[in-house]
């Protein structure tokens, strides 16, 4: 089965499916569609006719059970971030020898750095040329539910009623936007999206995004004493008012405020910030500073030099599983039954399972064996990936 993992795998990371916070479209980007398409057809090979894409590029698949068990759903993501470029080009290892992995562009993934890879000796694992992300955020969760997909359906394993969907737009926080909850009826389900695979995730930021637009006074320079407001000054201004909680000085719970991009001139500055805690009181409190600090800009300067719009992304899915406990217990046995110690760890993000979860349909998260997420660093293990689907096996027959 590795092979098999391995070949599906790569071909998923082909296909370049990043998205984009800029169309305002859904799908994001039309090249998601294109995976989507190929899932499609892969999943209707396998015998699944009832399998299709909608408009909207969510692809959907259903398998039928045991009758009379439980209904869970299996949703993993379509598209892949912003930070980096989507055109990959991988590069597979096989049996690692714990050295460091040279890549392109100075890039090395060290043991030292990352020393989860002293763990990964003798496995395989694909990463980048170092020009690129991998796409293991989320493709290794395809593979791995289309790898399950179709060990069930050739060796004939008994197991509950399965919906499967794979979502575009996670990575902009837009991938339940226009999920069909009355397709996919579930008792509970599980993302499967990213990390380690001994980890289970329940706990999640609370997230937004922070929209500003400062704006200056321009003069030619030669006269502008007094009288010249540069709103790239502002920014700077601004930002140096918040509190020192970035992603680079943080984490476990942990929250931050995160510039992810700025452009501007004299006349105007445009930047966003996104803001993260997994406590809600505290959460609250940082949005609160974003306009506590655009008030006093204001009132300082004596216009309105600031403006500042804050979007809600998503809410800490906690209070949510914690109703149906019993979801993280079959994760939980499943975990300890294939020879590992399972692990409780809060995401420094969020899954669509967030959205999913405070739509009615509590999903929690587990590993992929894909870490680094987001940029050229990003690797994945081959051998995980075949042991979760193991893990999922064993999860399977513990819910029918």
């Amino acid at each position: 089965m590795k092979d098999i993992i391995l070949k599906r795998f790569l071909k998923y990371v082909s296909f370049d499916t990043q998205s984009s916070d800029s169309t305002n479209t859904h799908p994001s980007t039309e090249k998601q569609k294109e995976l989507a398409k190929y899932l499609v057809n892969e999943l209707k090979e396998l015998g699944i006719d009832n399998a299709f894409m909608d408009d909207n590029s969510y692809v959907y698949a259903k398998l039928d059970g045991i009758k009379g068990s439980k209904t869970i759903g299996l949703v993993a993501h379509l598209d892949t971030a912003l930070e980096s470029s989507g055109v990959v080009k991988p590069n597979v290892i096989e049996k690692y020898d714990g050295s460091p992995i040279e890549l392109k562009n100075g890039n090395t993934i060290d043991p030292v750095k990352f020393p989860k890879l002293t763990e990964q000796v003798g496995q395989t694992l694909v990463t980048t040329d170092g020009t690129s992300l991998l796409g293991a955020d989320d493709k290794a969760g395809i593979a791995i539910i289309m790898t399950l997909v179709e060990k069930l359906i050739k060796e004939n394993i008994p197991h509950p009623n399965i919906f499967v969907c794979f979502t575009p737009d996670e990575e902009i926080g837009e991938g339940t936007y226009l999920f069909n909850y009355d397709y996919f009826k579930v008792d509970f389900a599980y993302t499967l999206d990213g990390g380690n695979i001994d980890i289970i995730n329940y706990e999640n930021f609370n997230a937004a995004t922070a929209f500003l637009k400062f704006h200056g006074k321009s003069i030619h320079p030669g006269s502008a004493k007094g009288k010249m407001v540069n709103s790239q000054l502002l920014a700077m201004e601004f930002n140096a008012l918040l509190p020192n909680i970035r992603p680079d000085n943080t984490e476990g719970y942990e929250g931050f405020n995160h510039i992810t991009s700025i452009t501007g001139s004299v006349e105007e500055t445009l930047a966003e910030y996104i803001i993260r805690n997994h406590d809600m009181n505290l959460f609250k409190k940082q949005m609160q500073e974003f306009i506590d600090i655009k008030d006093a800009l204001n009132t300082k300067y004596g216009y309105n030099a600031v403006e500042c719009t804050i979007k809600e992304s998503y809410l800490n899915m906690k209070e949510k599983v914690l109703e149906k406990p019993y979801v993280l217990e079959y994760a939980n046995c499943a975990i300890k039954q294939i020879g590992l110690t399972p692990k409780y760890i809060p995401i420094r993000g969020g899954t669509d399972g967030a959205r999913l979860s405070f739509g009615g349909i509590v999903t929690p998260n587990l590993g992929t064996g894909s870490y680094n997420h987001h940029g050229p660093l990003e690797y994945a293990s081959i051998d995980e990936m075949n042991k979760m689907v193991d893990i999922l096996i064993i999860l399977l027959n513990l819910i029918k």
